[in-house]
């Protein structure tokens, strides 16, 4: 699992969720397969500087940077043996956007996405940007009504795109919560990764 973290935040950070989603009880007693997690670090804490709503010029050269970042990680994977769809990207605030526009840039059947208060990047969703398909992959998509950082109805609009997408789309939305990862949304997460270790 690629775990991609926020704005301010770290690596080590978004590592610590690990420990709540890789319980003993995760997968079956006769299986050796567990995850393995990996956090790259954004230079400065911050992928890029303006909002993901800003035009995406605005974002530049950073948003090219971070992306390639996020390429980096997964070939390492890849050229490791496992395949895509073995491999999951989940990403919270800042790099839950970061981590769905990769996915959505390099759309294959990933073992999962995870965008948990996040969206699509840009001020407007352009389908020609992401011409690939996900082909039933699992993608998860969780946010308050109310978050202050992540307008709801760029949740709803990334959901529906990629589900065109192909993918295989569950949204939540949480009246009231805040800008923040719930119980429910955990283990939502400790499903996919059982089924994808499964």
């Amino acid at each position: 699992m690629l775990l991609v973290h926020g704005r301010g935040a770290s690596a080590g950070d978004i590592l610590s969720l690990a420990d709540e989603l890789d319980g003993d009880d995760l997968f079956d007693a006769r299986s050796s397969m567990g995850f393995a997690y990996l956090a790259p670090q954004a230079a400065g804490s911050t992928w890029y500087p303006q909002r993901f709503l800003a035009p995406l010029e605005q974002n530049e050269p950073w948003l090219s940077s971070a992306l390639s970042a996020i390429d980096r990680v997964i070939r390492s994977i890849q050229s490791a043996g496992i395949p895509n769809e073995r491999i999951m990207l989940l990403g919270f605030s800042q790099g839950a956007c970061l981590a769905l526009e990769y996915a959505a840039r390099h759309a294959r059947r990933y073992g999962g996405v995870v965008g948990l208060s996040g969206g699509l990047i840009g001020p407007v969703l352009h389908p020609e940007r992401y011409p690939g398909s996900f082909s039933g992959a699992p993608v998860f998509l969780g946010c308050s009504d109310i978050d202050p950082h992540i307008p709801l109805q760029r949740v709803k609009g990334s959901a529906a795109h990629l589900k065109k997408m192909g993918a295989d789309v569950t949204a939540r939305i949480y009246p009231g919560m805040g800008h923040t990862v719930n119980d429910e949304e955990l283990e939502i997460v400790r499903k996919m990764m059982a089924n994808t270790a499964g």
